[in-house]
């Protein structure tokens, strides 16, 4: 089973691993493209208003920028250390213990508007890249990222059960066949439901850290809900549809 996770904007800063090397990296089908966007982005660093306009941030986050201009030579941390926020929070990785973290290791992916699938020991430097950023005079990064991206996941998809727990411009970059995918929703005293968007990533978080740490390991949706359910979740399933349900 491999479990797809969105990055988040929330990064590490430093670390204590060499420089970015590609040749290094899992997935070595997606080099050229990574190669291309980290060039994109050291270049783009030398004019700040149009890495702004690009990045959708504002001058105080000009030190986004300064990230980016040292992609190549910045220390890296593994991807799954990398990113914070409210999934990564509740994913809470660092306190895995025993055979959960090499479960972890193998199980957890990310899929990032910059580097696309990484593996969760995938060292990489702190940047700032969206799947929805719009690099000027470039394709979008939808349309750069597809062709090699789908052809990626296609084959990590004939061997592994996929779980995908993407947002949509991230799921946008590449799409999977056969995935399981989730959703959450609040249900409300008189049974309406609601989605939910900025807390669905801590479900979300709260079903990475499950599907990582069991034992066991999942071949279709019904195994997964059952993992979730273990994990004192409230899931539905709709063929390789799960949603999970939170009181609103």
């Amino acid at each position: 089973m491999i479990v797809l996770l969105p990055p988040s904007e929330t990064k590490r800063p430093g670390g204590d691993g060499p420089a970015l090397s590609l040749d290094t990296m899992s997935s070595p089908a997606l080099n050229a493209t990574r190669d291309e966007l980290v060039s994109d982005l050291v270049g783009l660093a030398a004019d700040r208003p149009a890495a702004r306009k690009a990045l959708g941030i504002s001058a105080s986050q000009d030190a986004e920028i300064d990230r980016n201009a040292v992609l190549r030579t910045a220390p890296t941390l593994p991807a799954i250390h990398r990113y914070t926020g409210v999934l990564y929070d509740a994913l809470d990785v660092e306190s895995l213990r025993g055979a959960a973290v090499s479960r972890a290791q193998e199980r957890l992916t990310v899929v990032s508007a910059l580097f696309g699938l990484i593996r969760a020991d995938d060292r990489i430097p702190a940047y700032r890249l969206s799947a929805g950023s719009k690099l000027p005079g470039r394709p979008t990064l939808a349309a750069r990222w597809k062709p090699a991206l789908e052809a990626v996941l296609a084959g990590v998809a004939q061997q592994e059960l996929v779980v995908d727990l993407r947002s949509g411009s991230y799921a946008a970059l590449g799409k999977v066949p056969g995935a399981v995918t989730v959703d959450v929703a609040a249900e409300h005293a008189d049974g309406r439901r609601t989605t939910v968007s900025h807390f669905n990533k801590a479900h979300k978080g709260r079903l990475a850290r499950a599907l990582a740490g069991t034992r066991s390991d999942p071949g279709d949706a019904a195994a997964v809900a059952a993992v979730a359910r273990r994990a004192g979740m409230r899931v539905e399933r709709r063929g390789n549809h799960l949603t999970i349900v939170v009181p609103a």
